[in-house]
């Protein structure tokens, strides 16, 4: 399978989207592109996008969030999260969520086409048969937190019901590491 022949852009950045669509109008795919959540999921009424490149920074959106929606108007499309704020966590995140792929910008045509071509290599790891440890889940909840805050630490912090200060004093430190049994 090469690139879908529909494919829906969401994505805030207005310049980004009118490239993007160019170069895969050229390749003869028909092309829409919205620029928040609920125009997205709006287009997917009239327009059966068969693949779906989402931004995980959408203005006061956040991409993640965005996935398990986009899935149930489309089941079958292959979405794939492209960032500019590319992280292994999200990445994992996103791949839970139900995204094809994920793919860190800036990236070409070429990226794109083989990102929608196969899934990748490494699929999500299984829950281990053990849990981590509190600390390690703590970590792990800020990381998450993080990221539907679209990176935005003084939200996350908010959110978390802690200061800025003290989750970036946490974030900057390395994840827990787990003893062996």
């Amino acid at each position: 399978m090469s690139l879908p022949g529909k494919m829906l852009l969401i994505d805030d950045d207005l310049a980004f989207c009118q490239v993007l669509a160019r170069l895969l109008q050229r390749r003869g795919i028909t092309v829409q592109a919205r620029h928040d959540a609920a125009s997205a999921l709006a287009a997917l009424e009239d327009f059966a996008a068969e693949g779906i490149v989402l931004d995980l920074k959408l203005g006061a959106d956040n991409g993640l969030l965005l996935i398990r929606d986009l899935l149930a108007r489309r089941p079958q499309a292959r979405i794939v999260l492209a960032t500019g704020y590319a992280s292994i966590a999200t990445a994992v995140d996103a791949m839970r969520r139900g995204a094809w792929n994920y793919l860190p910008k800036p990236f070409d045509i070429d990226a794109l086409t083989q990102a929608f071509e196969s899934a990748p290599e490494t699929p999500p790891p299984e829950p281990p048969s053990d849990p981590p440890s509190l600390r390690r889940q703590g970590w792990e909840h800020m990381q998450r937190v993080l990221a539907e805050c679209g990176g935005n630490v003084s939200a996350a912090a908010r959110v978390l019901g802690v200061d800025r200060r003290t989750l970036q004093r946490r974030l900057a430190k390395r994840p827990v590491r787990e003893r062996p049994g």
